[in-house]
């Protein structure tokens, strides 16, 4: 007989469900997020398991490949796709586990992707250095519209970068108008600072990789926003169509239909 687990899991704790072919449980409880405590729970059922489903979330790295390493066969689950089927789910932590189960067992786990471990840090380090980048840009944003509010002129990134000091205070005569920007303008070093110190951690641990020099030779596309673009896709061919590519790239409009008679 075929068991399927599945694992709804949080920040502090966890929900585990088995359940048979059949979908009758077998087992449900909430645990501690301990691996060990899992595992222990999942033995009396290992060798008849079908697969244990996981929904990805922020937290899902120890957890999977502690349940890989103990050689479990692990989905993970991917959000969007378990809402498609939220018709037949109840609304409850417990129920959630046993739901991930029951998608296991009707073949209909919408599966995200599990990034190989030894990729990871690397891929984290490179969103992290975006974020940085992100942030760095809203506040030279605010900075530049700062700048036209208070004289009415344009400020360009270029312009802004080469502000001395008797600029800024000729801008902002108000101390306080004056402190804002200087505020703004130290953080925004600061951002720079950790982007620049991001790119070279990234570039002493990265390798060269099949791909980077086709990237590169994109206009605007150098080792950091080619190894990015890289780490990002995975494996290619995990993508049946260029068009399963550029979705999963966020290119591609999203709208949801409804047959006639059906309300949202």
């Amino acid at each position: 007989m075929t068991l399927y687990a599945g694992i709804d899991l949080h920040s502090t704790n966890s929900v585990l469900a088995v359940i048979d072919q059949d979908g009758k449980r077998l087992h449900r409880r909430r645990y501690s997020n301990d691996i060990q405590h899992i595992l222990k729970s999942l033995a009396p059922f290992k060798d008849e398991l079908g697969s244990v489903v996981v929904e990805s979330t922020f937290n899902w790295y120890w957890l999977v490949d502690g349940l890989q390493d103990a050689g479990h066969c692990v989905q993970l689950a991917h959000p969007p796709g378990i809402e498609q089927y939220s018709g037949l789910k109840h609304g409850d932590d417990d129920s959630d586990a046993e739901h991930l189960a029951n998608l296991a067992r009707l073949g209909l786990v919408h599966e995200g992707f599990i990034f190989p471990r030894e990729e990871r840090a690397l891929r984290d380090l490179l969103r992290q250095r975006l974020r940085f980048v992100q942030q760095s840009v809203t506040l030279l944003h605010s900075i530049q519209s700062l700048w036209c509010r208070m004289t009415g002129k344009t400020l360009s990134a270029n312009d802004f970068r080469a502000l001395e000091t008797a600029a800024i205070e000729r801008a902002f005569p108000d101390p306080l108008v004056r402190a804002g920007a200087l505020s703004r303008i130290r953080a925004w070093k600061a951002l720079q600072d950790e982007v620049e110190a991001t790119e070279r951690c990234v570039l002493q641990h990265q390798q060269d990789r099949p791909g980077l020099a086709l990237l590169k030779t994109a206009p605007g596309i150098g080792k950091i926003l080619g190894l990015t673009a890289l780490l990002e896709t995975g494996p290619i061919s995990r993508f049946a169509s260029v068009g399963e590519y550029a979705s999963y790239c966020r290119m591609v409009g999203s709208v949801r239909l409804h047959k006639r008679g059906q309300y949202p």
